[in-house]
């Protein structure tokens, strides 16, 4: 499946059926423990290509970021690794977390 895009609401509605999404955030750590997405795993964008094999890829994938423009970076390169099922949908989070007005979760 192509790289794209997914809503907030969407992404919501997703993380609620019975198959969820992958939630990768990229932010800071400091960031992701002040608020997150419900089951996100971080791995900041400067540590992504050193732990992208630490990473089990699942078939549908989420990037998150604060606004949504650094995440679409990151989803190019997800989507180009040779360990990401090229039938995997990788998807950037519209307006990135700043958009999220589901669940949070702090740490």
């Amino acid at each position: 499946m192509p790289v794209g895009t997914i809503s907030a609401s969407e992404l919501q509605a997703r993380l609620e059926g019975p198959e969820p999404p992958q939630v990768i955030d990229i932010r800071h750590p400091a960031a992701y423990a002040r608020g997150h997405i419900p089951g996100a795993e971080n791995v900041p964008f400067v540590d992504l290509i050193s732990e992208i094999d630490a990473v089990s890829w699942a078939d549908q994938i989420v990037v998150v970021c604060p606004h949504g423009e650094s995440s679409m970076q990151a989803v190019q390169l997800i989507d180009a690794y040779a360990g990401v099922d090229g039938e995997a949908a990788v998807l950037n989070l519209t307006g990135g977390y700043a958009e999220w007005a589901g669940p949070m979760v702090t740490d």
